[in-house]
């Protein structure tokens, strides 16, 4: 028996534009839920399924190792389209056995963790349910509209902290057979299990002004302490405009470009590389500027013209026989988020694009791009070391 977990995201949503794709807490909406799903230990394959070749873009770069995308007939993605047309569709056509766990995961709920897919899972089978939906408890007094109470008695009102709420779908993800959906035609059917998820997983993404409300939450309760970097640094990786430079364009009378770097963060690197760590370059300019600049620093590799910054560091993570985990990378802007999300030690400037600044687990640092920056995170870096980053 497989597990799926599949996730519909179509390109048409009306609230919010490609909402979807959306940055949240730095990251597009899908992924958080595409993660999670990836992550969890019982689910064999994440199916992205979506008509936008936009959003299938953005979903083959997370690169999850379980993650496929599946192309959604547009006929399944209108805005009148039902969730189970989609979901019977990719049945039909992948094809599906009957006694597989079908997990339907809504990307608008980014706070579902693999966690509570695993647990969901596991009740869904202990029970020997044909279905399972995630709820909420809410701790909210309802009424009908004849004025007559639903789950209260108002003579006797408890306290909140003695009143134990009312189980509320809060629309996360739901389990079934693909036997059951394919004889329901519907996500619940026969007998029905319930997995109870935290307060704070009861509130989806329909609105704008959700979106506030939910990073908050999901900062609180799922992204937690910033990264704790683990001392073992082999390589330091620098993006150059706008972290060792301020990110200006400067011309000459004669039409050069001159860019400004700062000699402190000449001197940092100088002595992260007298430490025995190797420094690398990764930028998407490719000019003679920039290696003669390269050059001066003593950098070990520079790589200019790369479209895929993290393409690029696992390739020299290979040659130098580290990982992901031993590259300390900074970087300031949209291209960057992918490297900076999978390195061990992740710090973008203080004046960096708000969606760095966003990313779970990035140290923010005090100094600005081409004013230090660099220098304070080679500091940071050589504190791991127990060495005080001090020129002599």
């Amino acid at each position: 028996m497989s597990v799926i977990a599949f996730i519909p995201v179509r390109g048409g949503s009306k609230s919010i534009p490609l909402k979807n794709i959306k940055p949240f807490c730095g990251r597009p909406l899908v992924y958080w839920t595409a993660r999670a799903a990836n992550d969890a230990a019982c689910v064999d394959r994440v199916v992205v399924a979506t008509d936008s070749e936009r959003i299938r873009s953005v979903a083959q770069s997370f690169g999850l190792s379980k993650l496929t995308v599946y192309d959604r007939d547009p006929a399944n993605a209108q805005d009148g389209s039902s969730t189970e047309s989609a979901m019977l569709e990719y049945i039909e056509r992948a094809p599906l056995a009957d006694d597989d766990a079908f997990i339907l995961v809504q990307a608008t709920s980014p706070m579902t963790t693999a966690r509570h897919i695993d647990e969901a899972v596991a009740l869904f089978r202990d029970r020997g349910a044909d279905s399972l939906l995630t709820c909420s408890r809410t701790k909210r007094f309802f009424w009908n509209e004849d004025g007559t109470p639903i789950n209260c008695d108002f003579r006797t009102r408890p306290r909140r902290q003695d009143f134990r709420g009312t189980l509320m779908e809060n629309g996360a993800f739901y389990v079934s057979s693909v036997g059951a959906i394919r004889a329901s035609s519907c996500l619940l059917s026969g007998h029905v299990a319930v997995y109870e998820m935290p307060e704070h997983c009861g509130l989806e993404l329909d609105e704008p002004e959700d979106w506030p409300v939910a990073e908050a939450l999901m900062r609180k309760y799922v992204l937690g302490a910033p990264q704790v970097a683990d001392p073992d640094i082999r390589l330091l990786g620098m993006d150059v405009d706008g972290v060792l430079t301020d990110g200006g364009m400067y011309y000459g009378e004669g039409g050069d470009e001159l860019k400004k770097f700062n000699t402190k963060d000449g001197k940092g690197i100088e002595l992260v590389r007298n430490a025995g760590i190797k420094t690398a370059i990764f930028t998407s300019e490719d000019t003679a500027l920039v290696a003669r600049r390269a050059e001066k620093l003593k950098i070990d590799f520079l790589r200019q013209g790369v479209q895929d910054k993290l393409a690029a560091a696992r390739e020299l993570c290979e040659k130098l026989k580290i990982s992901l985990d031993n590259v300390a990378y900074i970087g300031d802007d949209l291209n960057d988020i992918e490297l900076l999300s999978h390195v061990g030690y992740a710090a973008c400037p203080a004046d960096a694009a708000g969606p760095v600044k966003a990313l779970p687990g990035v140290l923010r640092l005090e100094r600005e791009g081409g004013a230090g920056a660099v220098r304070e995170f080679c500091e940071r870096i050589l504190a791991l070391r127990g060495l005080d980053g001090k020129s002599e």
